[in-house]
């Protein structure tokens, strides 16, 4: 039997310092059936020139789609019209794959119950790969949908949205991004792929594994704008609606409630009358206990001024 394509999409916009080293990583696939789709949207560096000499020695690989600035969603999107795999692998432009990452998640699912998902291990570096942190490892386990979600609600865990190899039947089932998000998009995306899916499975061989670069003082996840707040708002309400679609139990309630909470430590003082909005919203659903995200001296100010106060002076303060 011929090994499934598996389609590589890449979204880039200005990501000329990265992603030559990206597309290397995508091309090193041991998996022999893959196509890479790279969508610019609307790069003003030389993004374009670089992927298509990159590209240049594998057209029957490789494809360079182009659109106006729309966002990375739309990019995505875009790049899912074009995609002819019976797998999706989406890869920003910035991030890298291991060599055996995508072989390693095409033999898990093959094990695997129907419908599944596959995940990885992933760690944060920012200029040497070698040097990745790989911290997050209360996620790296197998998880019956609504388990991972409650987890990712209450606890904020998160899979590095490169970690995940998912079959284009359950994407489909998902539906597309949501071009009106920009910050917190691949969360709210990814909670639908996995309440479509029949859970997800964990590769457990250390050589499937996915790099996510960090410490890009432009880089989105950094980006506290108001729009970006709104969005980082609005995936609040979409996954609350999500999960008690799915169950409205006292153990959703209590994941969600401890997620609008980490909203509202979040969203300030980006944006204060989201953050009190959001903490209503955590009250509305019982409440929660998780504590401020506050360094040791905020903590202490904390316990006179509020950490409200305490919060809004820690961004101020010299760190």
């Amino acid at each position: 039997m011929s090994a499934p394509l598996v389609s590589i999409i890449i979204p880039a916009y200005n990501a000329a310092p990265w992603i030559r080293e990206t597309l290397d990583s995508a091309f090193a696939q041991t998996h022999p059936q893959c196509e890479i789709i790279v969508i610019d949207d609307g790069s003003r560096d030389d993004t374009v020139a670089i992927a298509r000499k990159a590209g240049a020695s594998r057209p029957h690989q490789f494809r360079l789609e182009t659109q106006a600035n729309a966002g990375a969603s739309a990019a995505r999107n875009h790049g899912l019209r074009q995609a002819q795999g019976e797998f999706i692998q989406f890869l920003d432009a910035d991030d890298l794959l291991s060599p055996r990452k995508i072989e390693l998640q095409i033999a898990s699912l093959a094990l695997a119950t129907a419908g599944a998902v596959a995940t990885c291990r992933w760690g944060r570096f920012e200029t040497d790969p070698a040097e990745a942190r790989f911290v997050d490892e209360e996620v790296f386990h197998d998880f019956a949908p609504l388990d991972w979600l409650v987890l990712h609600a209450s606890a904020a865990k998160m899979m590095h949205p490169a970690a995940w190899l998912v079959p284009r039947s359950i994407v489909d089932a998902a539906g597309p991004w949501n071009e009106t998000l920009s910050l917190n998009d691949d969360g709210e995306y990814f909670a639908r792929v996995v309440l479509a899916s029949g859970g997800i499975t964990f590769t457990q061989d250390p050589a499937a594994a996915t790099y996510y670069r960090s410490g890009l003082s432009d880089s989105l996840s950094h980006r506290r704008t108001v729009r970006a707040c709104e969005s980082l708002y609005h995936t609040g309400e979409l996954l609350a609606r999500h999960l008690l679609q799915c169950e409205d139990s006292p153990r959703i309630r209590q994941a969600l409630a401890d997620h609008w909470q980490y909203l509202a430590y979040e969203l300030h003082p980006h944006a204060p009358r989201l953050s009190r909005e959001a903490e209503h919203q955590a009250q509305a659903l019982g409440g929660s206990q998780i504590p401020p995200p506050l360094g040791a001296r905020a903590a202490r100010l904390a316990r006179f001024i509020g950490w409200r106060l305490a919060r809004t002076l820690s961004h101020k303060l010299p760190r």
